[in-house]
This record gives structure tokens, C-alpha cells and sequence, in this order.
């Protein structure tokens, strides 16, 4: 069979691959181990991202004619090509979360949404949080007050009446005890205000017997 045979096949499954693509990054992976491979590829699969290593030679072949022939000047090593249909920013986003730690692990450039894309420009867009992290925190911020307003319904509605009139019932026994402890003070200290008044009284008799006796010597005396 004729290699252009052999060929053709893959040739066709790139071009099928990257047709109506959102998002395409190309990387090179060289030196990564089997187990980091795995784990990324695992990743990129669940979010529904083709990931896979073809020859230079196809990839070209493939994007002859599209918008994705600009990535030919970086087809240069081995390279693998990461693909998405519906999120765009997602193979740079999850590639990105381990290159941070496999140093060998490279983007070379991409293509989002029809623009070519530099390594700078991946990375910032990998940064950008996820459609669905986005939804999540908005959803948490917007249910954290409306479950504090029911927390607190809640409570009101399962609180006893009788614990209610209890409460109220006591609420008003300890004013009437506080006012008559009041009371009892504002009686006690009567009292007190009126003994300057009986010492005042007792010394003006004194002082009028005085002048009585006085009064009585002197007429004597005349």
C-alpha cells in the first residue's frame, strides 16, 4: 500500500477534528512521563478536548486551506495538537494547570475562536476562570443572603407561642418588681429628708424657751 494511503486516513481525521473547532493549542510535550501524559489526557478527554500527537508533515497537510494554516511556522519538533469544539479556552486552560508544574511541557501557539494566538496571549486566556466556576461564585453570592433571610423564617416559625407568651409574661413581672423596688428606695429615704426639718423645729423651741426665761429674770429684776 502507498504511504500517501496510509496518510490520507489521519490527514482527514485532523481536518474533521479541527473543523467547527472553538479553540486549538499547539504543544510540545516532549519529556513528559507516561504518568503525567495520562493524567492530562485524562483530564482534557472528561472536558471533552481531543488531544493527540501527529507528524508535522499531516498537521500541515490538515490546515492547508483554513484558518488554522497560520500555525505552520510553528510546527517545528514533535507536537501535539489539543482541540475543543465547545469551550474554547478549555485545552489551554487545563494544559496550562500542568504546565505550571512539567517544566517540558510548552505551548507553541493556538488558535481561539479564528485569531491566532501568542503564548502570552494563551496563557492569560488559561487564567480566566472556567463558564461554569463564573456561574458558581455568582450563584454563591446571590444565595448566601437568601439563605440567611430563610435561616431566620425559619426559626421564627418554629418558635413555641407559649414560649413567646412566657417570655412576655416575665418581661413584664420584672418591670413591676423594678418599680416597686423603687418605690420601697423613694419611701426609705422620706424620712431622711424630713429629719432636718424636726432638728430645725426642736432648736427653735429651745431658742423661744430661752428668751421666755430671759424675759421672766428681767421682769423680776424690775
Amino acid at each position: 500500500m502507498a504511504k500517501v494511503e496510509l496518510k490520507t486516513p489521519i490527514i482527514n481525521e485532523i481536518k474533521e477534528n479541527i473543523d467547527g473547532a472553538a479553540g486549538v493549542v499547539l504543544v510540545n510535550a516532549r519529556g513528559m512521563t507516561v504518568a503525567e501524559d495520562t493524567v492530562m489526557r485524562k483530564e482534557l478527554r472528561e472536558a471533552g478536548v481531543i488531544y493527540k500527537v501527529y507528524k508535522n508533515t499531516m498537521m500541515r497537510r490538515a490546515f492547508e486551506g483554513t484558518e488554522y494554516e497560520s500555525l505552520d511556522e510553528f510546527l517545528s519538533g514533535p507536537s501535539a495538537i489539543a482541540i475543543s469544539k465547545d469551550d474554547a479556552v478549555a485545552p489551554a486552560r487545563i494544559i496550562n494547570k500542568y504546565a505550571k508544574t512539567i517544566e517540558c511541557l510548552e505551548f507553541k501557539s493556538g488558535v481561539i475562536e479564528g485569531k491566532l494566538v501568542s503564548v502570552d496571549e494563551i496563557v492569560a486566556l488559561a487564567n480566566i476562570p472556567s463558564r461554569d466556576v463564573l456561574l458558581s461564585k455568582l450563584l454563591g453570592s446571590l444565595q448566601s443572603p437568601i439563605a440567611n433571610f430563610a435561616r431566620v423564617i425559619k426559626q421564627i416559625a418554629e418558635k413555641d407561642p407559649s414560649e413567646a407568651v412566657e417570655e412576655s409574661a416575665s418581661s413584664v413581672d420584672e418591670t413591676e418588681d423594678t418599680a416597686a423596688t423603687e418605690d420601697a428606695k423613694a419611701e426609705a429615704k422620706e424620712p431622711e429628708t424630713e429629719a432636718p426639718s424636726d432638728a430645725a423645729e426642736s432648736s427653735e423651741a429651745t431658742e423661744e424657751v430661752k428668751a421666755e426665761a430671759s424675759e421672766e429674770s428681767t421682769t423680776e429684776e424690775e
